[in-house]
């Protein structure tokens, strides 16, 4: 079972998806779900988390070493069971990689309070207050994330 979460450039919210991914999938008992990052753009690859995102997720007890930003390929699409995008925009980009992929979404697409098809801003262009909403909103679509899931393995 493998799951990939995916924005622009892998050094914000895609990684933060994947740290926070990791540590709620383990308390669910879903510990052996891979779960990975990645970016629709090559802009920032092999750069490390953003400083930014990594002070957000220590302050919330997430892991937020060891990170690398890369792009995503048409093979990564094939092999994942469920590839998560950030903005519609990633999705696009990931259909582009993969035309036949039937497995993308939006993380919004699993928080039942975020509007249809809206998906989550990236904070890289604002202050540090907007890397908590970002993590506000990954974490509100966790049980709707872990909820597929655990349907997928059935």
């Amino acid at each position: 079972m493998k799951v990939i979460f995916v924005c622009w450039g892998n050094i914000c919210r895609s990684p933060m998806g994947e740290r926070v991914a990791r540590k709620r999938f383990a308390e669910a008992g879903l510990g052996h779900v891979d779960i990975t990052s990645a970016a629709v753009s090559t802009e920032e690859l092999g750069n490390p988390i953003d400083r930014r995102a990594r002070a957000v997720l220590d302050r919330h007890g997430f892991d937020s070493g060891g990170h690398r930003a890369h792009k995503i390929t048409a093979a990564e699409i094939a092999g994942a069971d469920l590839v998560l995008g950030f903005e519609p925009i990633h999705v696009s980009r990931m259909r582009a990689i993969a035309p036949e992929a039937s497995q993308l979404a939006l993380v919004t697409d699993f928080d039942p309070d975020a509007a249809p098809g809206s998906g989550i801003d990236d904070p890289w262009y604002g202050d540090a207050e907007g890397f908590n909403d970002t993590l506000a909103s990954i974490e509100a679509a966790m049980p709707g994330i872990i909820a597929r899931v655990r349907g997928l393995q059935k």
